[in-house]
C-alpha cells in the first residue's frame, strides 16, 4: 500500500518541536521515559557529572539509533502534525536526549528560554551562529541568571532560526536517509536515528548545559545584546 507522502514546511516542523518538547518533558509515549526520568536516571550512576552525561550520549548513540528503539510506540504513527513519523522520531530522541542534559545541568525545563536553547542544540554545530544572530553570545557554561532575563523577542527569533535549520537539514537528507520504514502490527513506523547527528546534537549540549570553565579561567556569561 503506497504511503501517503507528507511535505515538510517551516511550520511542521516547528509544530514537530512543540509536540516532541512536550513528549519528551510530560510524557505520553508508551514505554519511554521522560527527559527527567532518564536524566535522573544517569544521575544516580557512579561518576562525575560530565562522566554520566556522556554516558548518556553514548547510550543514545547506540541503543536509540536502532531500528527497534521506537518498536511498538503504536502513538508515534498517530501524530497529530502532518510530518513523516521517521523525521518525527529523530527530532524526539534527540529533543529528549538535550532536554535531559539540560536537567542534568540544573535547569529548568519548563522554562521558555531553556526549551528555546534545547532546540538551538538541534541545529548542531549551527547552534552557536544562530545563537549569536540573535544577539546571544555564551560563555562555556549556559548561566542560570543569564538565560532568564533572554526576552520573549529573541526567544522567537531563535525558534524560527532552528526551525528554518531543520527544515533544510531534513530537506537534503530526504525521508529514506534518515529512516527505513518498518511494517508493524500497528502500521508503519521509522525509528533509525541519524547516529552521527545525534552524536554532534550530544556534544553540543553537553557544551551548553555542562562543561563548566577550568579553575584558571573566569567565567563569561551570557550577554544579551538587543539589536
Amino acid at each position: 500500500m503506497a504511503r501517503e507522502k507528507k511535505s515538510l514546511t517551516h511550520d511542521t516542523i516547528m509544530k514537530a518541536l512543540d509536540w516532541s518538547y512536550d513528549k519528551a518533558v510530560n510524557g505520553g509515549i508508551p514505554g519511554m521515559d521522560t527527559a527527567i526520568e532518564l536524566a535522573d536516571n544517569y544521575l544516580q550512576k557512579s561518576g562525575t557529572l560530565d562522566e554520566k552525561v556522556k554516558a548518556l550520549i553514548l547510550w543514545q548513540n547506540t541503543k536509540s539509533a536502532t531500528s527497534g528503539f521506537l518498536s511498538g510506540v503504536g502513538g508515534i504513527i498517530t501524530l497529530p502534525i502532518a510530518i513523516p513519523a521517521n523525521i518525527a522520531s529523530v527530532i524526539l530522541v534527540q529533543v529528549r536526549m538535550v532536554a535531559a542534559i539540560a536537567h542534568m545541568g540544573g535547569y529548568n525545563l519548563k522554562d521558555d528560554q531553556v526549551k528555546s536553547f534545547v532546540y538551538a542544540c538541534l541545529a548542531g554545530n549551527g547552534a552557536k551562529d544562530i545563537l549569536k544572530n540573535a544577539g546571544i553570545q555564551i560563555g562555556r557554561k549556559l548561566a542560570f541568571t543569564g538565560i532568564k532575563r533572554i526576552p520573549f523577542e529573541v526567544i522567537k527569533k531563535i525558534n524560527q532560526a532552528v526551525g528554518f535549520r531543520l527544515l533544510t537539514k531534513f530537506g537534503e537528507k530526504g525521508v529514506i536517509n534518515l529512516g527505513k520504514m518498518v511494517p508493524l502490527a500497528g502500521g508503519l513506523i521509522g525509528g533509525t536515528v541519524d547516529a552521527l547527528s545525534t552524536n554532534t546534537i550530544g556534544k553540543v549540549a553537553h557544551k551548553l548545559f555542562i562543561t563548566e570553565p577550568s579553575a584558571n579561567a573566569k567565567e563569561e556569561p551570557v550577554i544579551i545584546e538587543m539589536k
